[in-house]
């Protein structure tokens, strides 16, 4: 969208863009974003979060806030941006996109925006005890912060009783799913109000993994970075280093080699197949059919041993650097490749051929954690969880990148939302991606697989080890970092779990002024309690299951 047509939006108001997002008065966000949203078609608030201004240029104001919102389309990116007064205030828009509500309870939880009228304004990834807001750039980092007291969370629990009609909660039965076990998928924890089995109300707590991945961004230089991304949803590491590092190249306005290109389409299609066969996997076991989880998990070893030839590492890889890849295909990398496709196709074809037509499968996954197109849509959520319902959005063909427009791939979409759609695109998923490895291997061109450029690029051991140019070279990038343009900019990968998108604040320095991660598992995480209210616990664990929550990615 232009800043010209922008400026017809609220009746010839003028606004500026500043950064690459447009400025709005804060008494302006909601029937801005009204406006945007029914008239625009700028339906998908994908994210939000706070900039903290005050050792960069607090001219303006301290803080502000930015949305980032996706056209229909799937393909146009949006960004407002709210700069706050004193008050630190801002009127909530959870009644326009479901998504906020948790996207504005962690802006307060790490910045302390207040949101007027949210419906659970609480901390979401910092404990109740926490006291201050560890993104603010004043907040003292070495200062640890223990919790001494578990959190019933009954405050949540009660009103949405008492919404559902429920005054006596004698004849109800409290349980917590989670955080510690196995059925839960990482440290998340399920609060659940129960008539017999049935559930009649959720709480979902988060934050048990939280680990500072943003705060310690604002310390690395870009590179260095890298390896924190891996530990984000370690089933799929490298496709979240591509993410972060197209981002930071988008930021450099460079393109990698085209070889470099190609390394990336087939190392991450490789990662997103792993990832779809850990989720596969973990379902079916959840369900009993524990011969199905080694049909599909065993495959992974023969991966897991290729990326360890390639990278030095089995689960966290740091493979990519920006401006291309740390190194080469090894001699034997096809033969090795070849071997790791054909076990992943035995073991997603010999597991089919047990559920496929199996009834208890299907009673168990058909009609289960139903989620509509619109209410998926409206809760920001994405990949295989949003194609589920029948909306073919995939960012390699509404957006493409590193050539995905010349492969040829379908995208596989359900019709009910449910568990088993949720299931059985990832298994079409598994099957795409090898289609596209097949191509790209067939078609990788020779050449770099590194930017020729010493800003970016590291130079080679022969030259760092035979000459004063590459000794200083290597000194400079290592210790000052890559240096970006000063600017505020969002991109996005699809990633495995759907769209994986950095926004990145520069100030011109080898180190990013603020980091934030669009993680599509903590918007999936916020819908689920929606999703197995009124149906049995055995369900909800299934449900659960079907929407893939990595804990690292979920709350960083």
């Amino acid at each position: 969208m232009t800043v010209k047509n922008f400026k017809t939006l609220f009746e010839n108001r003028y606004f500026i863009e500043d950064s690459g997002a447009f400025i709005v008065e804060k008494s302006n966000i909601l029937d801005a974003l009204h406006v945007i949203k029914n008239r625009d078609n700028y339906t998908l608030l994908l994210d939000m979060t706070a900039v903290d201004y005050l050792k960069k240029d607090s001219s303006k104001a301290r803080f502000a806030v930015i949305y980032i919102l996706r056209h229909s389309d799937f393909s146009q990116i949006l960004m407002l941006k709210v700069y706050l007064d004193a008050t630190l205030t801002l009127p909530s828009v959870t009644s326009l996109f479901k998504s906020a509500n948790w996207a504005e309870r962690e802006i307060w939880d790490q910045y302390g925006i207040q949101f007027q009228n949210h419906p659970n304004l609480k901390r979401i990834l910092n404990h109740k005890e926490f006291i201050g807001h560890p993104l603010c750039k004043d907040y003292p980092i070495t200062q640890g912060q223990l919790c001494t007291k578990t959190d019933d969370l009954m405050d949540e629990m009660t009103p949405l009783l008492k919404s559902k009609g429920y005054e006596n909660f004698e004849d109800l039965m409290f349980l917590n799913l989670g955080p510690a076990h196995p059925a839960s998928h990482g440290t998340i924890r399920n609060f659940v109000a129960l008539e017999g089995e049935t559930i009649v109300s959720t709480v979902s707590e988060i934050g048990y993994l939280h680990r500072g991945f943003e705060k310690s961004c604002e310390n690395h230089t870009y590179n260095q970075i890298i390896p924190y991304t891996d530990r984000l949803n370690y089933c799929s590491a490298i496709l979240n280093n591509i993410a972060f590092a197209h981002t930071v190249e988008g930021m450099l306005g460079v393109e990698i080699p085209q070889r470099a290109q190609y390394i990336r389409v087939i190392i991450g299609e490789l990662s997103r197949a792993i990832d779809h066969l850990v989720c596969l996997a973990a379902m079916l076991v959840d369900m009993g059919a524990l011969t199905n989880y080694w049909y599909l998990y065993n495959p992974r070893e023969s991966v897991y041993t290729l990326l360890s030839k390639l990278t030095g590492a089995r689960l966290t890889n740091s493979y990519m650097r920006i401006g291309g890849v740390s190194r080469d295909f090894y001699e034997g990398f096809e033969e090795d490749l070849r071997y790791s496709l054909k076990d992943i196709q035995k073991g997603v074809g010999d597991t089919l051929k047990l559920i496929a037509h199996n009834r208890i499968f299907h009673d168990r996954t058909q009609n289960v954690g139903i989620i509509k197109k619109d209410e998926a849509l409206n809760r920001g959520i994405t990949g295989p969880n949003l194609r589920a319902c029948g909306i073919a959005y995939d960012l390699r063909v509404a957006k493409p990148y590193y050539g995905y427009d010349t492969f040829d791939f379908n995208i596989p979409i359900g019709s009910t939302g449910d568990v088993y759609d949720r299931m059985m695109v990832r298994f079409e998923e598994i099957e795409q991606s090898i289609y596209i490895i097949k191509q790209a291997m067939k078609r990788i061109p020779k050449g770099d697989i590194m930017l020729n450029n010493h800003s970016i690029a590291l130079p080679s051991k022969q030259s760092v080890y035979t000459s004063i140019e590459g000794v200083m070279n290597q000194f400079k990038l290592i210790y000052e970092g890559v240096k970006v343009p000063s600017k505020e900019y969002y991109d996005a990968i699809e990633g495995a779990n759907g769209e994986l998108g950095f926004f990145i604040v520069s100030d011109g320095s080898g180190t990013p002024y603020k980091v934030k991660v669009r993680p599509p598992c903590f918007y999936a995480m916020s819908a689920l309690p929606s999703m197995i209210e009124g149906g049995m616990i055995a369900d909800a664990v299934l449900s659960l299951g079907s929407l893939n929550i990595i804990a690292g990615e979920l709350d960083r």
